[in-house]
């Protein structure tokens, strides 16, 4: 989790990769600070990061929506669609152009319940945060139209969302670090990559001098 420095990373964010059975692992950035940030992040441009059913599961794991061990069989195509539709309307509303359209959709999924939380024991007597029972694609989707309302709703919040500077990158994320001055998404992604490229144009300089 990031604790929001400088070019740091953000609230609630981090750094996960899970791996299907047979499939490479899928690397996934959260240092965006709310989950539908992390959700708009799963299009970069023109590449598609949600491509099916198995990288959706692997981001509702890795953006905290649900618990390790969650069953998540019952994700097909319909879920990515409808993760997809969710995601351009949290585009639409953030971001602005067609800002109107997409409020009833979100209002909509945000009055469905989300999944409920159970405490149970673990294996060694600690108690572990697990769902009620297998969570259905609309009480997923629950939980990010609650972030998104939350997110629009909060004037603090807004006022703090600021575009990575990075290149070739345009995530957006809530930057609470101290005097604001955090510069990129993820200052393990975007950030390395300009202090790579920085140290490179000095070195090349030193050689011409």
């Amino acid at each position: 989790m990031g604790s929001g420095g400088a070019g740091g990373t953000g609230a609630g964010s981090g750094t996960r990769t899970h791996a299907g059975a047979g499939h490479s692992p899928v690397s996934w950035w959260f240092d965006s600070g709310r989950v539908c940030l992390d959700l708009l992040a799963t299009r970069a441009g023109e590449a598609e990061l949600l491509v099916g059913a198995r990288e959706l599961a692997e981001w509702l794991l890795g953006a905290g929506l649900v618990p390790g061990g969650t069953p998540l069989g019952a994700v097909d195509e319909e879920w990515v669609r409808a993760f997809r539709q969710l995601r351009q309307c949290v585009a639409d509303l953030v971001e602005g152009g067609g800002a109107d359209a997409a409020l009833e959709p979100v209002n909509s999924l945000a009055a469905v319940p989300p999944p409920a939380p159970r405490a149970v024991r673990g294996a060694d007597g600690t108690l572990v945060y697990v769902l009620a029972g297998e969570p259905r694609c609309e009480q997923l989707l629950a939980a990010v139209a609650r972030d998104t309302v939350g997110l629009l709703t909060d004037p603090v919040a807004r006022a703090a969302l600021r575009r990575c500077e990075g290149d070739n990158c345009r995530r957006l994320y809530l930057d609470t670090s101290r005097g604001h001055r955090r510069r990129w998404c993820s200052s393990e992604v975007c950030g390395n990559r300009e202090r790579v490229a920085r140290h490179r144009r000095r070195a090349a300089v030193a050689a011409q001098g």
